[in-house]
């Protein structure tokens, strides 16, 4: 009856403990890196005892969901994991803990089409540049590498304008929905994408390589199991499914 009793206890206990006592921590990520941190996360959880909540938002930009608009606006968060671009304007707003910037995988820039339908040549630049001057409708993230297509790509192609005029920004999705005929993302971001296929990447001459990293967010209170997630994204265990995303695991700079 002793015995019966200390466990009921016991049970009462935890489940009365404030949630602060709970070990958890908040991350915010963008989609570059998303489809790997879904493989990942489960075993980090399953080994640390860490229960972490997840939200998303974009690395660059000017929307009110990238993440550094969100840490601006207070959304709760620990870790963020994003384009090196965007994570370094983050350490130059003082938003990260100092030293806890961690390169975790890097992939190129690729083509994807709904599915069924014919895979274009983009095998060249210029066959690639005649694929976008033939296309209906061309989507990409309006993040990092959307900068990187309109600001830079684009122009130096001379087609600026007529990408302007069929451009949206509602990524890989609009291509399954049937809204947009290409796709231009992060090769992390086409791979397994229902009702889409992988046409592969652009032109080495024209190529944007895109980091994706992590960093504790600046005054975290949770900064030691942070930094276990982020050296656990970064670790041995880690590396499959960062390839199987279509990504290469690259060492911290």
């Amino acid at each position: 009856m002793l015995a019966r009793t200390s466990i009921v206890l016991a049970i009462a206990a935890v489940v009365s403990m404030p949630a602060a006592a709970i070990a958890q921590i908040n991350v915010i990520t963008s989609g570059g890196f998303a489809a790997a941190y879904r493989e990942i996360l489960p075993d980090f959880e399953r080994t640390t005892g860490i229960t972490v909540t997840t939200t998303t938002g974009a690395s660059q930009g000017s929307g009110a969901n990238t993440i550094g608009a969100q840490l601006r606006r207070g959304v709760p968060a620990d870790v963020v994991i994003m384009s090196r671009e965007g994570l370094d304007e983050l350490i130059a707003d003082g938003r990260t803990h100092p030293g806890t910037a961690t390169d975790l995988a890097m992939t190129p820039l690729g083509m994807a089409v709904r599915s069924g339908a014919p895979k274009p040549d983009i095998s060249t630049v210029d066959a690639f540049k005649q694929t976008l001057l033939r296309a209906k409708s061309i989507t990409f993230a309006s993040s990092t590498t959307g900068i990187y297509l309109t600001t830079m790509l684009f122009p130096r192609l001379g087609i600026a304008g007529e990408m302007a005029a069929k451009s949206t920004t509602a990524a890989v999705a609009a291509v399954a929905r049937g809204e947009a005929e290409l796709a231009i993302q992060p090769v992390s971001e086409l791979l397994r994408v229902a009702g889409t296929e992988f046409v592969g990447p652009i032109p080495n001459d024209i190529q944007y390589i895109s980091i994706f990293a992590a960093a504790a967010v600046a005054g975290t209170k949770e900064l030691e199991r942070a930094e276990r997630l982020i050296a656990f994204l970064n670790s041995d265990s880690a590396a499959a499914a960062i390839k199987k995303t279509g990504m290469e695991p690259v060492k911290s700079r």
